[in-house]
C-alpha cells in the first residue's frame, strides 16, 4: 500500500503506539519510516529493538498507567489486546483509561479495531454503513466500545478515528487462522487446519497494510469521528490462498477441514471454546470491502500474493531460528 505523506503531517512529537502484538509492532516500523518519533508501549517494555523506536513499560487498563503511556503524544494508536478469554472483562477498562487519557491530554486516537460489531450478515459485502448486529458476548462487547468512542467524538471529548480489520496475516503474525496453524505445517508437510468452509470467500488484511492504514489514519485528521475498513485485498477463498501458498512452497498441502470448533495444533481446548460464538464467519462469506478508504486517501491495498510471498519468506526464517 502507498500513500504520499505531505511533509507538514511528520510531527516531533511522539506517536505512541499501545500494544507490541504484530500490528503494534508494525505500525511502530510504518511510522518511523514515515519520519515520525515512536514510543511503543506494552506491560513490559521488552523485545527487540527497532531502530527509531522507543519502548516503554505501562499497564493501559489502568488510568494511571494509560496516562503515563500516553504523556506527551500528538497521536495514540490503541492496538492492545488481550487473550480471548480475557476480552469482555479486559477490553472494556482499557478503553476506559486510555479514553480517559487522551481527553486529559487532547491526543487524537486511533483504534485499531475488527469486524466482529456487523455479527453474522448472510455473507453480505461489509461496509462501513453496514448494520451492526452483533450476538455474541464478544461482538456486543465491541460495538459497544465503539459506540462509545464515537460518542466521546461527537461530544467532543476526544478526536477518536477507527480503522477495521479482517483476519490478519503477514510477517509476524501467529494468532490468527492464518497465522501459526497454517504456514509451519506448509512448510514442513505437517497438518494444516481449514475452518468450516473454505471455499467462501473470506477477507484477510495484511499486517503491513493494518499498519500503513493506521499510520494514514494518524496524519489525516480530516478522517475522524468514524470507522474506515483498513485497506484490504479483494475476498478470495481460502483455498485458493492455500493454492497460492503450494505454489510458494512447492509442495501440496495436508488440510484438515475442522467442520465446527475444536482444538487443533496452536488453537487449544480453551481458545475453541472462546471461539465458537464467533465461528459463524467460517460458515458464511466474510467480505470487507475498503473502497471508501482507498478513495478518500489514495490508497491501494497489498495483493494478496504479495502478501503470502512475504508471510511464507518470514515463515521460512522463523522456523529456522527456532
Amino acid at each position: 500500500m502507498s500513500a504520499a505523506i505531505p511533509q507538514s503531517h511528520v510531527s516531533h512529537v511522539p506517536h505512541v503506539v499501545l500494544g507490541s502484538g504484530p500490528a503494534g509492532t508494525e505500525l511502530a516500523r510504518e511510522l518511523v519510516r514515515r519520519g515520525h518519533p515512536v514510543r511503543l508501549v506494552d506491560r513490559k517494555g521488552e523485545g527487540p529493538g527497532i531502530e527509531g523506536v522507543e519502548r516503554s513499560a505501562a499497564d493501559v487498563s489502568t488510568a494511571e498507567g494509560a496516562r503515563a503511556a500516553i504523556g506527551d503524544a500528538a497521536v495514540v494508536y490503541h492496538c492492545v489486546n488481550v487473550a480471548y478469554h480475557l476480552q469482555t472483562e479486559v477490553m472494556p477498562r482499557i478503553q476506559e483509561a486510555v479514553l480517559a487519557a487522551v481527553e486529559a491530554t487532547g491526543a487524537r486516537l486511533v483504534v485499531l479495531d475488527t469486524l466482529y460489531p456487523y455479527g453474522e450478515t448472510g455473507g453480505a459485502v461489509m461496509t462501513e454503513d453496514s448494520p451492526w448486529q452483533a450476538t455474541s458476548r464478544k461482538g456486543r462487547m465491541r460495538a459497544e466500545l465503539d459506540e462509545r468512542y464515537l460518542a466521546a467524538h461527537r461530544a467532543g471529548r476526544a478526536r477518536v478515528v477507527l480503522g477495521r480489520s479482517a483476519d490478519f496475516v503477514g510477517p509476524g503474525v501467529l494468532n490468527s487462522t492464518l497465522g501459526a496453524a497454517v504456514f509451519p505445517g506448509a512448510l514442513t508437510g505437517g497438518d494444516v487446519p481449514g475452518l468450516g468452509d473454505i471455499d467462501l470467500p473470506h477477507s484477510y488484511t495484511g499486517i503491513r497494510d493494518v499498519a500503513a492504514g493506521l499510520a494514514t489514519l494518524g496524519e489525516r485528521p480530516e478522517g475522524d469521528g468514524r470507522v474506515w475498513h483498513l485497506p484490504t485485498a479483494p475476498a478470495v477463498s481460502t483455498r485458493e490462498i492455500y493454492t497460492l501458498i503450494e505454489k510458494r512452497v512447492g509442495r501440496p498441502l495436508n488440510v484438515v477441514v475442522l467442520a465446527e470448533p475444536r482444538p487443533f495444533g496452536p488453537f487449544d481446548e480453551r481458545f475453541m471454546a472462546e471461539y465458537a460464538e464467533m465461528f459463524y464467519q467460517h460458515t458464511e462469506p466474510q467480505i470487507v470491502d475498503s473502497t471508501a478508504f482507498e478513495q478518500f486517501f489514495g490508497v491501494t491495498p497489498t495483493p494478496l500474493a504479495e502478501t503470502v510471498e512475504a508471510t511464507v519468506t518470514w515463515y521460512e526464517q522463523w522456523l529456522g531460528s527456532r
